[in-house]
């Protein structure tokens, strides 16, 4: 079982939109996972003190990530491996700061 499905259960038994599973699928897959461990955690939490969590599942998640945090990169394989693309998305930015090693930057 993956970590979206986690969060997927966690938010199907609250109650959440599921026509945006997908959605939310591709934006779950541009945190590291230091912020997935994070997201589900406050999650969790919300809905175990009665607090709210949107019932869309995109909005759930970016509510629930991690703010203020430092600039992200990785390399061009790691973002590849990641994403299954070199093309930008989810935020992140490509750049050459060196001129010999293209990087990501989020």
């Amino acid at each position: 079982m993956s970590s979206f499905d986690f969060l997927w259960q966690l938010l199907d038994e609250h109650g959440v939109i599921p026509n945006l599973k997908a959605e939310a699928l591709q934006l779950w897959n541009t945190f590291t996972l230091e912020e997935r461990r994070a997201i589900y955690r406050a999650i969790r939490e919300k809905l175990r003190a009665g607090k709210f969590v949107n019932f869309n599942p995109v909005k759930a998640i970016r509510d629930n990530a991690p703010k203020n945090q430092l600039p992200q990169s990785i390399t061009l394989n790691e973002y590849y491996r990641r994403f299954g693309t070199t093309e930008e998305q989810g935020g992140w930015q490509m750049q050459n700061p060196t001129g010999h090693q293209v990087i990501y930057v989020k």
